[in-house]
């Protein structure tokens, strides 16, 4: 289950020798789902080109869904189809309603459906990386037996790869930690090949990001805090950063990407802040092109637990204080950052220990020890996998080659 599993040299002169390979992608609903998909998409397209051959792909997904609309702008070829969601609940019983009775119905439609994509493109493969539309897409590649290979980016496993475990022919992980919790008989199938992460988040500058945020009160003399809870923000971590913001204000410049829902409150205590200090505090309601950029300059990052954000701090080497999502499925972003602090590579708040003065307490360590700062930066990078868009591809590429 690493790395020397694959024989990249092997794998690539064999699709040389090939020529072209055919792959299905299935995988959306959520980013997390979609953004390793692309990833993915790409090292296959790159390794392929390479070595002079064509990596053909489909990606399988949702109509006008955020995967239609990602394949769009990354000019892969889109097939949509209708798919029963399962909505999670923490509580077992509220899963028990008429949506999901409703949608229950639909699969065997959707996996008759499914069997048809499969036909007509005459894939060597097909990758699944979680979400709803990966059930009837993976049970049909089953059926008609061709290689399949699931992706889980969490540290859990989500209920369409739990499914399709038993059928899949490689199981991508994302950690180690998940292998214990695959059915005992498909473990020896599973290969840890990190989450893919978007390739424009390693090529960050951090001299561009002053100048792209037209950031006037930027202190270079001063290290930077980088606050985010995700696209739609987090009003815990907004409320407590807020609540510190004037002690943090002395030791460090601090980007807040808040989101739009408190956005204008956050801008409204930022304007009461005292002149000598605000010009060190940047608020932003979304970050865009400039988020590789923000990250080459944070010296410590403030942030959920979920994977993706996870995968990118380890991948960057980002010291981080982490403050999960307490409501998660399965608790999934909770087990993250204690796996992540457990091994020295983070600092963990989880529960009732969220808290603006241990948030400070963790801060002051990793700003003001630069010592202890480097030991935790190199801690999360040992958990990174940098190569992990790579790793995926030639998984996919050496079942294709079968």
């Amino acid at each position: 289950m690493s790395g020397s599993a694959i024989d990249r040299t092997s794998i690539l002169r064999r699709v040389g020798e090939r020529g072209s390979v055919r792959v299905i992608v299935a995988g959306g609903g959520t980013g997390g789902h979609t953004y390793p998909a692309v990833a993915a998409v790409r090292a296959l397209r790159d390794l392929a080109a390479g070595v002079g051959a064509t990596a053909e792909v489909l990606w399988v997904g949702v109509p006008d869904s955020l995967e239609q609309r990602v394949a769009g702008e990354n000019d892969i070829e889109f097939a949509g189809i209708k798919a029963g969601k399962l909505r999670r609940d923490r509580n077992p019983l509220r899963m028990v309603n008429a949506q999901n009775a409703r949608d229950a119905l639909r699969i065997p439609g959707s996996v008759m459906k499914a069997q048809g994509v499969v036909r007509r493109f005459r894939p060597d493969a097909v990758l699944c990386t979680g979400g709803y539309v990966c059930a009837p897409i993976g049970m049909a590649a089953a059926l008609r037996r061709r290689p399949l290979v699931i992706h889980e980016q969490t540290t859990g496993i989500g209920k369409a790869n739990l499914l399709l475990a038993r059928m899949a022919d490689r199981i991508a992980l994302s950690s180690e930690a998940s292998v214990e919790l695959l059915p005992e008989g498909v473990r020896g199938r599973a290969i840890v090949t990190g989450n893919p992460i978007r390739p424009t988040l390693a090529g960050g500058d951090a001299g561009a990001a002053v100048k792209a945020l037209e950031w006037d009160g930027y202190a270079p003399e001063l290290p930077t805090v980088y606050v985010t809870g995700g696209a739609q923000g987090a009003v815990q971590i907004n409320d407590l950063v807020l609540e510190l913001l004037p002690e943090l204000l002395q030791s460090a410049n601090v980007i807040h990407q808040c989101g739009r829902l408190s956005y204008d409150r956050v801008r409204e205590q930022a304007a009461n802040l005292p002149a000598e200090l605000s010009g060190r505090y940047l608020v932003r309601e979304f970050l865009g092109p400039e988020l590789p950029d923000v990250l080459a300059l944070a010296d410590v990052v403030i942030s959920r637990s979920g994977a993706g954000t996870l995968a990118e701090l380890t991948t960057l080497g980002k010291p981080a204080v982490l403050i999960p999502y307490p409501h998660s499925v399965g608790g999934e972003q909770i087990r993250n950052a204690r796996i992540l602090a457990d091994r020295n590579a983070a600092r963990a708040l989880v529960g009732e220990d969220a808290t603006a003065s241990n948030l400070s307490a963790a801060l002051t360590e990793l700003l003001t020890d630069p010592s202890t700062r480097a030991t935790v930066s190199d801690a999360a990078r040992a958990m990174g996998h940098p190569e992990a868009a790579d790793h995926l591809a030639l998984t996919v590429l050496e079942q294709a080659l079968r």
